[in-house]
């Protein structure tokens, strides 16, 4: 068990929620989610089921300015498609604002918020150093009556933006810069997702966050390590207002090699044009993932596999794609595709005609069946699995070299056929009628065996050739004099016309293919029946090592 199971079991056995198991997963609309959040939406509906307990969907829509029902709808879809379900308890911390609003009425009452003239940059300074005890407000000892009067005033538009805030009274000399007089409301005079123009006045997310676990009667509140600093905060704010305590647990969150997961970040590499938005699928995004032909078992296999930790620490990118080959390698078909065709032209077999071969479409599922490809005179191969001065161990196609079609027959090349330049345009090849499905009647063995489509036949595609976002393990750690963007790889994406076999013409987004010895593939949302694009997923294989691209 990890720590927080620990945790769970032991609260069980004292009888101290009476067994229940409550978590809540309360991202705010301000973006999209990551896979750092996936860890997260893992975490908390997990725990929940295997405890039999329950989870929320919580939105922590605090700040009208920066959110918007866009991601709203977004985080719903991720949360849906990673497998997970919240059925009627979707909440929203706007639908706590009246509670809210009373909660720091009782504040004001019990003296310890006051009304604060000071603006955000006074404000600031005034807060001290980690070494040094800040300044207390000149307006932090205005009477109750006062401060409620300003409150409410304050709740009815008086004031303009950033003229007063509602601050809470606790220790200007304490070690945790957190506890020094924080901001509980401010004012904004802007129309919230849900709310309208209703508010004018806006909770801190420190101030609601916490009650609106308690609302909800939360059991376990867990979050990522970098608000553990804030839970002295959380528990004055719980003991002040003599409400129930949910009990917060904090974890590592996900750092990932090769990417960013600040949404602050993210949202610069898709207003700067460094990608195609936020479900481009370079981006660590959810939405991204998915568009780029992730699947759910996958994400949700990496985040059990990570585990759950107490300090932060970085998980190599190889480890999901790892997880993802394994599910993909279990559920996708195999198929022909050329992306670097090259003509092979079989001299002997007869002119017009088109066979049948049968292929397997899964060999790790018995229950996935065959299917027939169309066999021709004409075919392409790709151009890397022919050599015209091969090295010793190359075991593909050369002058003279026989070489097994996947399926089909044994060939051999006869002549190479090269353009004005150079370039070889085109094998000329002759093929063993007695071979027919890949095997020789006479034992004889062939150590090559490459993939191809029929010329007539094929389906010309569009292949986008995906690659990591960025080319160091660690972006953050931008060049001097720069920042993280001078770590962006160019050679991240590649678009490229292909070849496929003919029975691809009635694939739908986000079907999955193994094309065969080339990668893992998936169809493209801007895929249709008259131009086909696929996303490379992931090669077969790791082509990054620790130090760099391999």
């Amino acid at each position: 068990m990890n720590f927080i199971q620990q945790i769970i079991e032991e609260d069980n056995r004292n009888d101290k929620h009476g067994g229940r198991v409550h978590t809540r997963f309360p991202p705010e609309p301000n973006g999209y989610l990551h896979i750092g959040h996936a860890k997260s939406i893992c975490l908390n509906f997990g725990l929940a089921k295997q405890y039999n307990g329950l989870t929320n969907l919580r939105f922590d829509d605090t700040n009208p300015v920066k959110e918007d029902v866009e991601y709203v709808d977004s985080i719903r879809e991720d949360v849906h498609w990673l497998g997970f379900d919240w059925d009627d308890r979707e909440f929203y911390a706007s639908d706590y604002f009246p509670q809210l609003f009373d909660y720091a009425v009782k504040l004001i009452n019990k003296g310890k918020a006051y009304v604060c003239d000071l603006n955000a940059e006074e404000i600031s300074n005034t807060r001290g150093t980690v070494t040094s005890p800040g300044t207390e407000s000149p307006f932090r000892n205005r009477p109750v009556e006062e401060n409620l009067d300003l409150f409410i005033r304050m709740r009815n538009g008086e004031f303009r933006d950033g003229e007063k805030v509602l601050r809470a009274k606790i220790d200007m000399a304490s070690p945790n810069m957190l506890l020094r007089d924080p901001v509980l409301y401010r004012i904004l005079h802007s129309e919230h997702h849900r709310t309208g123009n209703q508010w004018c006045i806006y909770p801190m997310y420190d101030f609601a966050h916490g009650q609106s676990d308690s609302i909800e009667r939360i059991t376990h509140s867990i979050c990522t390590l970098e608000f553990e600093v804030h839970r002295p905060l959380y528990d004055w704010f719980i003991r002040e207002l003599e409400i129930w305590a949910p009990q917060q647990i904090e974890f590592a969150r996900l750092n990932l090699t090769y990417t960013v997961m600040s949404k602050r970040k993210l949202l610069q590499l898709v207003q700067e044009g460094f990608v195609k938005g936020w479900d481009d699928p370079r981006m660590p995004t959810i939405c991204g993932l998915r568009r780029r032909g992730y699947t759910p078992d996958s994400i949700r296999n990496f985040a059990d596999a990570i585990g759950v930790a107490k300090r932060d620490n970085v998980i190599d990118a190889s480890l999901l794609e790892y997880y993802l080959r394994e599910d993909l390698n279990k559920r996708a078909m195999r198929v022909m595709g050329i992306l670097n065709p090259l003509e092979v032209v079989i001299e002997n077999y007869p002119d017009g005609l088109t066979e049948e071969i049968e292929a397997i479409n899964n060999p790790e599922d018995t229950t996935a069946g065959k299917r027939k490809l169309p066999f021709s005179k004409v075919i392409y191969i790709e151009k890397d699995d022919f050599m015209e001065d091969p090295p010793k161990k190359y075991f593909r196609l050369a002058p003279g070299r026989e070489v097994r079609l996947r399926y089909a027959y044994y060939i051999t090349c006869r002549d190479v056929i090269k353009n004005s330049k150079g370039e070889v345009v085109s094998l000329h090849c002759t093929y063993d009628p007695a071979t027919k499905g890949g095997s020789s009647p006479d034992g004889r063995k062939v150590m090559g065996t490459i993939h191809w489509v029929s010329a007539r036949h094929a389906l010309k595609a569009e292949a986008r050739i995906y690659d990591r976002l960025f080319n160091c393990e660690n972006p953050d750690q931008a060049m001097e004099g720069k920042d993280f963007k001078s770590n962006l790889n160019p050679d991240s994406l590649k678009i490229i016309d292909c070849f496929v076999e003919p029975g691809l013409k009635d694939a739908r987004p986000l079907d999955k293919y193994q094309f065969e010895r080339l990668g893992y593939f998936s169809v493209d949302y801007d895929s249709s029946p008259e131009k086909l694009v696929f996303n490379r997923i992931v090669p077969l294989k790791d082509s990054w090592s620790k130090s760099g691209k391999a």
